[in-house]
Formats: C-alpha cells, sequence, structure tokens
C-alpha cells in the first residue's frame, strides 16, 4: 500500500463523525437539573471534556462547581451564567436550560447515560490516539526512534484505558483545589496524620507526613548502610498496612496502605522473599539461606509464610532493565493490580535509551526524569534507591550530603524527597582495635574497652537524614536497626526522647 493511500485513508477517517450521542448529553444533564442528588450516584467520573458538545460540557463544569458550593442547581439558577453564551443563545438561550428539563426521560437511566458519555469520550480519544499513532509512524522527517514511538503509544492508550485522558488537560484551580483538600481530609481522617502512604514507621510519618502521590524520592547510601533493607521494609508495612485494611472491611481509597511494585535490579525475587520472612519470623537471614533453623524455626518460618500469601507486594527482578521497560512494566502492574507505590533498586543498574548512553552524566539525567516522570503518570509515589559517591569515606564526618549523590546533579533536582540512611556503628565497628589477651600491654586493654563503650552507645541505632523535602522541612529521624533480620523500626519512647529528629 502506498503512502499516499494511507495517508488520505486516515484523512478520511479523520472526517468521519466522531462517536457521540448529543440527545445522551442533553437527558443527562436534564436528570441531574431535576435531580441533582442523580450526580451523586454515577458509576464513572464524568469530567466536562468527556462531553462531545462544548455547550453540554460548559453547563455540566458550572452545574459542578455549584454543586461543590452546595447550591441547588435548577436552569432558574444557571440562567445567568449563561446569558453571554453565544453558542448557548444559537440553541435557544436560556429557554435551552428549560427544556433539558422539559420530559424528564434522564431520570429513567441516569447511570446509563453517564456511562454512555463517558465511553463515547473514551471511543473519540482513543480515535485521536491512533491517528497520531499513523501519523507519527509515518514521518520519517526526523530522526526514526521505533521504540520511544512504541513507549508513547503505549503511555497514551495507558491513559485512555485509565479515562485519564482529561486529566492532561490545564485544570481550573477550582479542580486543583478540590483535590487538595481531600488529601488534606484524608491525613485529618487517618489519626496518624498521613497525607500519603505510610512508611510504617510513626517518627518517619510524622516528619514527612506519609508518602505523597506523584513524588520522586530518592534512598541513597553507602555500601552496608542498609538501604535495602530500609525499601523492603517499607515496601512490606505499605502492602501489609492495605492487607489488613482490606481484611478488615476498609475502602482501598481510604487506606493509607498501597499494593507495591518491586523492581529488583540487583537481587534475585527469593532473595528479597527471604528478607521479609526472616524480618516477620525474626529469623537471621543467613539461617534461612544456610538452613541452620530448629524445627520450631521452621514452622514459625512456615506460619509467616502462609500469613503473608496474599501480600500485594510485586517483585520484578528483571536484570539490566531500561527506563522504558520499567515504565511499561509499571503501567502492566497499575492497570493489573491497581499499585499504589514503586521501589527500584537501585538507580544506577537502571539503563537509559541508546541515544543518552555515550555520556553516562546523560543517562543518568534521562532516567531520574523518566521517573519523576512515571511518578506522576500513575500518580503514586517512587522510592528509588541510590548511591553515594565515595567522597563520604575521606570525611571525618560520615553523614551523607546532597554533594554526595553519585554521577548528576538531575538525581537532587528531580527528586521531590532525599533521604540518606547513616548508621554510625558500621563506621564504629571497621575501628575496632587489636583484641588483647592477658601478654598485652594495659594500654592495649584499655584502647579495646573504650572502643567497646562507643559501640555499645551506637549499636543498633540509625539514622535517617532527610536533605531535601518540598513539603516540609529537613533534619533527621534517629530508628532502631536489627542487622540480624536486616528491620528497621521505631525507637522507643525513652530512647527517642527528645532526639527523634532535628
Amino acid at each position: 500500500m502506498s503512502e499516499s493511500l494511507v495517508l488520505d485513508r486516515v484523512a478520511e477517517a479523520a472526517t468521519r463523525s466522531l462517536p457521540a450521542n448529543v440527545a445522551a448529553e442533553a437527558a443527562f444533564l436534564g436528570a441531574v437539573l431535576i435531580d441533582n442528588r442523580v450526580i451523586e450516584e454515577l458509576p464513572v467520573e464524568l469530567a466536562p471534556l468527556h462531553f462531545f458538545e462544548p455547550v453540554h460540557a460548559r453547563i455540566y463544569e458550572r452545574l459542578k462547581q455549584l454543586l461543590d458550593r452546595k447550591a441547588v442547581v435548577t436552569p432558574v439558577t444557571l440562567r445567568p451564567y449563561f446569558e453571554a453564551d453565544e453558542a448557548l443563545k444559537e440553541l435557544g438561550g436560556a429557554n435551552y436550560l428549560a427544556r433539558l428539563t422539559a420530559d424528564g426521560h434522564g431520570l429513567l437511566a441516569p447511570r446509563e447515560l453517564a456511562e454512555q458519555i463517558y465511553d463515547l469520550a473514551l471511543l473519540r480519544e482513543l480515535i485521536t490516539v491512533g491517528r497520531n499513532l499513523v501519523e507519527a509512524a509515518m514521518d520519517t522527517s526526523q530522526t526514526v526512534d521505533p521504540q520511544q514511538q512504541i513507549t508513547d503509544a503505549e503511555a497514551a492508550l495507558y491513559q485512555v484505558a485509565e479515562g485519564a485522558s482529561a486529566q492532561s488537560e490545564a485544570q481550573t484551580f477550582a479542580m486543583a483545589a478540590t483535590t487538595a483538600i481531600s488529601a488534606v481530609e484524608r491525613a485529618f481522617n487517618s489519626g496518624g496524620h498521613i497525607a500519603g502512604k505510610t512508611t510504617g514507621f510513626t517518627s518517619v510519618n510524622d516528619k514527612i507526613g506519609g508518602l505523597h502521590d506523584s513524588d520522586l524520592i530518592i534512598l541513597a547510601g553507602r555500601p552496608g548502610m542498609g538501604k535495602t533493607a530500609l525499601a523492603t521494609n517499607i515496601a512490606f508495612n505499605a502492602a501489609d498496612r492495605l492487607r489488613r485494611d482490606l481484611a478488615d472491611g476498609v475502602d482501598p481509597a481510604k487506606s493509607v496502605g498501597a499494593a507495591v511494585a518491586f523492581f529488583s535490579l540487583e537481587m534475585s525475587a527469593d532473595q528479597l522473599a527471604t528478607r521479609i520472612l526472616a524480618e516477620q519470623s525474626k529469623i537471621s537471614s543467613e539461617s534461612l539461606r544456610m538452613g541452620k533453623i530448629s524445627r520450631d524455626d521452621f514452622q514459625e518460618l512456615s506460619y509467616a509464610s502462609q500469613k503473608l500469601a496474599d501480600l500485594p507486594l510485586y517483585i520484578d527482578d528483571t536484570p539490566a532493565l531500561t527506563i522504558a521497560a520499567l515504565r511499561t512494566r509499571a503501567r502492566r502492574l497499575k492497570r493489573r493490580h491497581n499499585i499504589g507505590m514503586i521501589v527500584v533498586d537501585y538507580l544506577q543498574l537502571l539503563q537509559g535509551t541508546g541515544r543518552a548512553n555515550d555520556n553516562r552524566v546523560n543517562e543518568i539525567s534521562e532516567i531520574s526524569r523518566g521517573l519523576k516522570t512515571l511518578a506522576k503518570e500513575l500518580s503514586l509515589p517512587v522510592i528509588a534507591l541510590s548511591q553515594l559517591s565515595r567522597a563520604v569515606e575521606s570525611r571525618e564526618d560520615k553523614r551523607p550530603m546532597l554533594s554526595d549523590l553519585r554521577e548528576s546533579g538531575s538525581i537532587e533536582q528531580d527528586a521531590d524527597m532525599v533521604w540518606f540512611v547513616f548508621r554510625e556503628d558500621y563506621y564504629v565497628g571497621t575501628r575496632e582495635p587489636k583484641r588483647p589477651d592477658e601478654a598485652d600491654d594495659i594500654r592495649v586493654h584499655e584502647a579495646h574497652a573504650k572502643w567497646a563503650q562507643d559501640m555499645e552507645s551506637v549499636y543498633g541505632l540509625a539514622e535517617l537524614i532527610i536533605g531535601k523535602q518540598r513539603h516540609g522541612a529537613t533534619g533527621k529521624v534517629r530508628l532502631r536497626f536489627e542487622p540480624r533480620i536486616t528491620r528497621f523500626s521505631d525507637l522507643a519512647e525513652d530512647s527517642a526522647a527528645g532526639n527523634r529528629y532535628d
């Protein structure tokens, strides 16, 4: 088939009448104007852009605004807002508003009418996506990148599947403010004052207000600090909270828990599962790997495994993922399992597109931007683990800083929050002097005794340093760390008093 014939057919399809039912739109609006309560029982979330007729879209938008103010909406109360509407004048002006309520047929099936309006809007959006896809594929005037076109097409189709295409348009301030008020109300009603998803740590939630949708959180640390353990703990805590809330009959939309997708580019799925089982059964990961457990331990492990069988935690351990492939898999998990959080371990193991591979800084910049875009696209928090440069080791104070983020300043720029994990006992442990015996000088005994005292004062303590936070203050949160079972937890009140965070 020639290129001109394909383009002619695309143009022909574009000129055909788009799927719409203007009469159904009018009947639905009439039903709402007769009985405002109709809008509270809709099976779908209608937006003004779902209406094909522009006048109907404007009427519905004004209608929603008035209902949000608790006003009673009728053709009479709507009339002042449309006296200068030229398009409505062509339909009969204020009389058209009255005609919408003339027969009341819409009251017989308002839910069905709303569904039809919504479905037809999705079909129109699907036609637009298909037309844009064909036009882009036929345009060879620029550098051809089929993989990027496939990624873009899948993202557009995902938006249509989720009914989110209207959200890509500019929102009125009223719409944005309504969303913001809902988040505040959720935080107020949560009991723990959590605006987003829970981390499972009261002290961390108090500091950051939970993990917010659309946020990119960078969790960084030097090797051995426990950043993977902390990320695994947070993923488990969020998934377990959702599991328990569902068992208690809580509406998933009101839960501060979340189904979690864990992309592990370093560890295998069974290794991550072993960590979680070790934490829940309180048996060390090393003992589990080597099989050095008693019969009672095995029974406890079996019980933990059964209890967590329906945990909404999904592990993808595919190695060497590209940022485009990760976004594709994340969209699929969102569609199939409605995930509410993503963890990536870790950022530097992701790959960019071929265009950026010639420069590592550019590649990391592309990856961090891609993760932030993914967080906004799916409206969920993304936690990405990151390495730190060796500059930390050359300083007297080993606590990390933003300048220690490895390879690209764009990580700091794209992130909404940057966390650092720091465990002083790790560094104190590496400074252990010679273990004394009876023949050693007293100074050797004193040096080791001093080291042991220092080690005791910091053993099992960790700091989560909030180096950047768009939503609030920076500072640090002190946590307890149990290395045997790789578990972080809140400090006991007496241990944390007066020093929970700075």
